[in-house]
């Protein structure tokens, strides 16, 4: 091998040297800088005839493929855990644990026990007081609790408009980066940056969506969701949001936009097709999807207890039952029934019916409706349900079939009577109806009202009375004004009376609810039922854990993620220790190809000098 020969390999040692210090350098500079993927200088040898040299070849970075698609599911499904373990944790802190001061079991509890007192001692002034007392803060907690409800699922809509305009950001830089990516005649350094930057905002994009991501062979990628729905191939779709405004109880999510009370997702791909994300349920994790399914069922989950327990707080104290007065045949063989006073009737009021006809036993509770308002059948009970006009004799008896006979009797009364024979057979009939005035001969009472002071009947004409009654519910004002009429159920009854005071504890103590709503399976699939104190213990259990079960979620996929990242970090991370043994190699390497360089200089010297 020729002294020029020589030179070439000792300078090609150089060079690469070098080219693999300033490698090691940009690794070190970068050692904590988030996203920055470790780089390694490929050299390869190359022979010449009788002579051999080195050269760089190509400059790499660290990446794992199969690790990143791994890292992303993870980062999504953080995104969602995250979002929801935040909005319960807050929820968790307003609800307050079982026993605390302003916990609803501690005020519920508070109010019974002083309308306790009221029965026993009617004619303290103070203890008339009392119930009203206790009464007004058990209302401002629900009033509160349900305020706290609408006012957090009116921030995911706010979240959930920031997070689509990271999102079509995020897009936007990440479509110029796939171009940018393309142009092959940068520097390779600079294409390797590019890199980083493309898989950085590739994460953040998984943050609030779900995504699929390809990598392809240019550098380049394509994503899509995991349900299909492509969001960057050559350009990127983008991501709209028209929020609900300040959300309310009644502001409910319905697949179909013109029903639905809440903002609206929805992505337009690059050749113009719209989809509502939401409506077609094509979001399966990531921030957006935490936040609308916090949005749309946990929290209407929350404020459907709250109303609920609001609702069976005015129906155990307002409610007049009345037991069907039977009407005996008048010959063997006759029709024989029952009848009962229906006056004043409200929407939402109901009859019971128990009878048996051909097809066997059947219970039926007719709820009075004005509107014709559908109802579900059979209910929670296992009743079969007919909403009806029930001042309407002839829409009683059409709904009924053609085994009885239906007949208004006149002052309210209605009349139910079978046929007579073996085909049908009335066995009870009882009205539940919502008490008039404050005043009037029933020991019910409206205690609890609507807003303006309206009874609560559970009314289903228009819109359903029930739902977003924890936010209205509130003492009714006659009582503050003159709490007498809390024992003084008809004029001229004494004030040391305590018939209305015990009927109303009765109540309380005694009548019994379900809820026709159960909330979602992923939340436990929970109907509340049984008394009202038992049915607020139930809900402080269950959103207990719905909390405990977001927190545990979240822990996991954060758990996840972090040795994810741990893992990546060691793959992708640079080690000082590692790079500064390089550093030492490389330059005993240069010092060796600068030594060959100095020796062939001194041979050409001497050489020259001959």
């Amino acid at each position: 091998m020729g002294l020029s020969s020589t030179l070439s390999n000792a300078l090609g040692g150089m060079n690469a040297s070098q080219r693999g210090i300033d490698v090691l350098s940009r690794n070190v500079a970068n050692q904590g800088t988030p996203g920055y993927h470790r780089q390694s200088l490929t050299i390869t040898e190359t022979a010449y005839g009788t002579s051999a040299q080195v050269r760089t070849a190509e400059l790499t970075r660290a990446f794992n493929e199969a690790l990143e698609k791994q890292h992303l599911v993870a980062v999504s499904n953080s995104g969602l855990h995250s979002a929801r373990a935040s909005f319960l944790d807050r929820l968790q802190m307003h609800i307050g644990k079982p026993g605390d001061a302003n916990s609803l079991d501690t005020l519920y509890s508070s109010f019974e026990n002083a309308m306790q007192a009221l029965a026993t001692n009617p004619n303290d002034v103070t203890t008339r007081a009392g119930v009203l007392n206790h009464a007004q803060h058990l209302v401002e907690q629900l009033n509160l609790l349900s305020g706290t409800v609408q006012e957090m699922r009116s921030e995911t809509e706010y979240q959930i408009s920031n997070a689509v305009n990271d999102l079509n950001r995020n897009l936007n830089a990440l479509a110029d980066i796939n171009i940018r990516i393309l142009d092959l005649s940068q520097d390779e350094t600079a294409r390797l940056s590019l890199m980083d930057e493309r898989d950085r905002l590739v994460a953040m994009i998984a943050e609030n969506v779900d995504v699929k991501v390809s990598y392809r062979a240019d550098g380049t990628v394509a994503l899509m969701t995991e349900t299909g729905v492509g969001i960057l191939d050559v350009a990127p779709s983008q991501f709209s949001f028209t929020s609900g405004g300040a959300l309310s109880a009644t502001s409910l999510f319905s697949t179909d936009p013109a029903q639905s009370g809440v903002g609206a997702i929805k992505l337009r791909t690059p050749s113009g097709l719209e989809i509502d994300l939401g409506a077609q349920n094509l979001l399966t994790s990531g921030k957006i999807a935490g936040l609308m399914e916090l949005r749309d069922n946990t929290l209407v989950n929350m404020q459907d207890q709250l109303d609920e327990i609001a609702a069976g707080l005015a129906l155990a104290l307002n409610t007049v039952t009345t037991e069907g007065t039977e009407v005996p045949a008048a010959n063997p063989g006759d029709p024989a029934g029952f009848e009962v006073d229906l006056s004043g009737i409200r929407p939402g009021n109901s009859m019971l019916l128990q009878y048996t006809d051909t097809t066997g036993t059947q219970t039926v509770r007719l709820v009075h409706s004005e509107d014709g308002s559908v109802l579900p059948s059979p209910n929670a009970r296992g009743e079969r349900v007919i909403g009806v006009d029930l001042t309407d004799t002839a829409a009683v008896a059409a709904a009924l079939g053609p085994d009885v006979t239906v007949t208004d009797q006149g002052g309210g009364v209605l009349r139910i009577m079978d046929d007579g024979g073996t085909s049908s057979t009335i066995a009870s009939m009882t009205a539940y109806t919502t008490a008039g005035g404050n005043q009037g001969g029933a020991a019910a009472l409206n205690l609890f009202v609507d807003s303006h002071g309206v009874p609560f009947s559970n009314s289903l004409d228009g819109t359903d009375q029930k739902l977003g009654f924890a936010g209205r519910i509130k003492v009714n004002p006659a009582l503050i004004d003159d709490p007498a009429l809390l024992v003084q159920y008809d004029a001229g009854i004494s004030l040391g009376d305590p018939t209305r005071p015990q009927a109303l504890l009765d109540g309380l103590k005694s009548m019994q609810f379900i809820s026709e709503k159960m909330t979602s399976l992923a939340d436990g699939g929970v109907r509340l039922s049984g008394k009202v104190n038992e049915m607020i213990a139930q809900m402080i259990n269950h959103q207990g854990n719905v909390v405990a079960r977001a927190e545990s979620q979240a822990s996991a996929v954060n758990f996840t993620l972090e040795t994810l990242t741990q893992r990546m970090h060691a793959e992708y991370g640079v080690n000082v220790d590692e790079e500064m043994a390089r550093l030492m190699q490389l330059q005993n390497a240069y010092s060796a190809s600068a030594r060959v360089v100095s020796v062939v200089q001194e041979l050409i010297d001497s050489l020259m000098r001959m």
